[in-house]
């Protein structure tokens, strides 16, 4: 996110890094990157580096009417399995007696959180934030697009083989994708075209480019429900997923690449991570099955593809349904959600806008 949220300060965050890991904070300074969290980049007196990530319960709830601690729990079981797996790979447990600076530190491309003295992945800071701490990688980094080399591409294809194939013991941590798409409920709202809230400078525009466009994203939603009920016929297929395996959350540091942002992690079929992998000539769909001897079925990569442009645009209205101002924030979202109708309309699923 470009700003950091109300109600958390500096000295909030600071005073929660020094309890629950025991770290001795000289500075925090607040990261700019990445669309959905919130990050400062840490100092402590000693020169260690560290990476706080601080994620608004209320924008990872699936309903309005959800109550806060379910989306917390669904973000503690999504980096709760990211320990597990990151000491699977490793062959390793986690210390939770060591020092801060050397836990979740070492090798492997699992960019996990490091435990609290507690054990836990996360904590939470008051009823609205959930807060983690990552080892600070020094690497190049990536954007949300196209993969820019089939060297990059295979790269994650072979990391994410490796996370599919998790042991039992890992993927008890998470939850089991419900298909949800979430904030549907105020995409449903906004589509009935009831009164317009007057809640900031964007909800009467966002309700006249729904009202545009109806018809066609009703028609998706329909799709959906179809795909998922035929679903069902897969669950047999289920495994770890990251949720989110685009470039914008892959590393390379001198070791070689590193997956982050785990904060999607679920127990689903596969092509929840495959859909957006393939370049179109089913190579890497290809490879996938000769590695693991599943084949990705049609029928569920294009759910998870429809699933992803649903719940872009669900998060987005939910966002200018609420109070807001105006900021750069809510300007980056007003640019991504008239993005993602023209992206529908060239798929032939609304009309250009």
């Amino acid at each position: 996110m470009l700003s950091a949220p109300a109600g958390l300060t500096e000295e909030t965050l600071t005073a929660s890094l020094r309890r629950t890991w025991r770290i001795d904070v000289d500075t925090v300074t607040y990261r700019p990157v990445g669309f959905g969290s919130h990050h400062w980049e840490v100092r402590t007196v000693h020169g260690d580096r560290w990476f706080a990530t601080v994620d608004e319960l209320e924008r990872r709830r699936h309903r309005r009417d959800e109550p806060l601690h379910r989306a917390y729990d669904r973000l503690r079981a999504a980096l709760g399995a990211t320990v597990a797996l990151h000491a699977a790979l490793r062959g390793t447990t986690a210390d939770r007696d060591a020092p801060a600076a050397r836990r979740g530190r070492g090798r492997g491309f699992v960019v996990a959180p490091v435990p609290t003295v507690d054990g836990e992945p996360l904590t939470r800071v008051g009823d609205r934030f959930g807060l983690a701490l990552y080892p600070h990688v020094a690497g190049e980094s990536f954007a949300w697009g196209d993969f820019p080399t089939a060297e990059h591409r295979r790269a994650v294809l072979d990391m994410l083989v490796a996370v599919h194939m998790a042991p039992a013991d890992v993927r008890r941590h998470a939850n089991v994708d419900d298909l949800t798409v979430a904030h549907r409920d105020a995409l449903d709202d906004a589509l009935r075209a009831g009164p317009v809230p007057d809640c900031g400078p964007y909800a009467r525009p966002v309700a006249d480019l729904l009202a545009a466009h109806a018809a066609p994203i009703r028609r998706l939603l329909d799709r959906y429900d179809a795909l998922v009920a035929g679903a069902r016929a897969y669950d047999d297929r289920a495994v770890l997923t990251h949720g989110e395996p685009h470039p914008g959350n892959t590393m390379r540091d001198a070791d070689g690449w590193l997956l982050i942002d785990w904060e999607t992690v679920l127990v689903s079929p596969p092509e929840r991570d495959l859909w957006n992998l393939d370049p179109g000539d089913g190579s890497v769909l290809d490879a996938y099955a000769d590695a693991t001897g599943v084949r990705p079925e049609p029928a569920l990569l294009e759910l998870y593809r429809i699933q992803w442009d649903l719940e872009d645009l669900a998060v987005d209205v939910d966002r200018f349904r609420r109070p807001h101002t105006g900021s750069a924030d809510d300007d980056a979202s007003w640019e991504i959600l008239r993005g993602l109708i023209r992206h529908l309309g060239s798929r032939g699923q609304a009309p250009p806008h």
